[in-house]
């Protein structure tokens, strides 16, 4: 089980890391050039995956907890409400990431063309429901978490060391599940089109282009190196989520959190926020130039 927690806890550095790497990267540039839309995105998916991974269960911010000398019920709240936001906000950033892509990888005779001025003006407001739709959204964690209290009763399901899940009325966590389901079909259901879209599109242009030019001489464009990767960073995310979310809601319907399966779901919790930021530093011109004056 030691081998199993360092595995994690490496994951989790990771993550942790490569995010703070790629966040000051974005802090630094984009108040020197205009920003575009997809940066600001990538920014703020940045910072929410940085605190996704440090609030990811009993890692780092239990030990911190600890050393404030913080009551284990304010604790297991906090924990629980911030990850539970920054789930949430994980998917509904992603989906915002993949949707302007495909505005700006589009033609200017396409439909998705006349969008792109609009979602640049209206990409603020966006942000701030969002976040203010988790935050509220996710505010039932106070009720349902707390401090596990070491009695025979069956009532709560302890989910770690130290906290555990509270018995809800069935109709108010089937109405959580539901929107949360809803939620998330949603947001997946667009990601799916305009990811399917975006490959539609690369395959047609890459048809003309192979008409047009020697395939010898053809060179990918920025746009669709950009498009490959949030392609392969959507479909991984896909998978990823709802492997959690089915780990997640099995759980809660049949009030039992199993260890092996409970590790199993950090596991892949923590997945996506560690790749991602490892594919977008790998991949993005910029970094990589930046890197290389650096090194000696």
């Amino acid at each position: 089980m030691s081998s199993i927690k360092n595995i994690l806890y490496f994951q989790a550095g990771l993550g942790v890391l490569a995010n703070m790497f790629l966040l000051t990267f974005y802090i630094f540039t984009i108040p020197c050039h205009s920003p575009k839309p997809v940066d600001l995105i990538s920014c703020q998916l940045t910072f929410i995956h940085i605190i996704m991974v440090l609030t990811g269960w009993d890692i780092w911010l239990t030990d911190m907890f600890e050393l404030l000398n913080i009551e284990n019920d304010f604790k297991c709240k906090a924990t629980f409400y911030i990850n539970r936001v920054m789930r949430g906000l994980s998917i509904c950033i992603t989906c915002p990431l993949s949707v302007f892509q495909a505005v700006t990888i589009s033609p200017s005779t396409s439909l998705l063309a006349k969008f792109k001025h609009k979602l640049k003006k209206y990409i603020i407001y966006a942000f701030f429901y969002v976040w203010s739709f988790n935050l509220s959204f996710s505010s039932n964690q106070f009720f349902s978490v707390g401090a596990y209290a070491n009695l025979s009763e069956t009532s709560q399901m302890k989910v770690t060391n130290y906290c555990s899940h509270f018995p809800m009325n069935n109709i108010i966590r089937g109405l959580i599940l539901t929107v949360t389901t809803l939620r998330d079909v949603f947001l997946v259901g667009v990601m799916l089109t305009t990811s399917s879209y975006m490959v539609v599109f690369l395959c047609r242009h890459q048809r003309q282009c192979q008409h047009l030019h020697s395939i010898r001489h053809l060179r990918a464009s920025p746009e669709k190196k950009a498009t490959q990767i949030i392609l392969l960073l959507v479909v991984f995310f896909v998978v990823m989520y709802w492997v959690d979310f089915f780990i997640s809601s099995t759980s809660i319907l049949l009030w039992r959190y199993d260890p092996v399966i409970l590790t199993v779901q950090k596991f892949v919790m923590n997945a996506y926020p560690t790749i991602t930021p490892l594919v977008q530093i790998t991949s993005d011109e910029r970094i990589i130039n930046v890197l290389k004056n650096l090194w000696p």
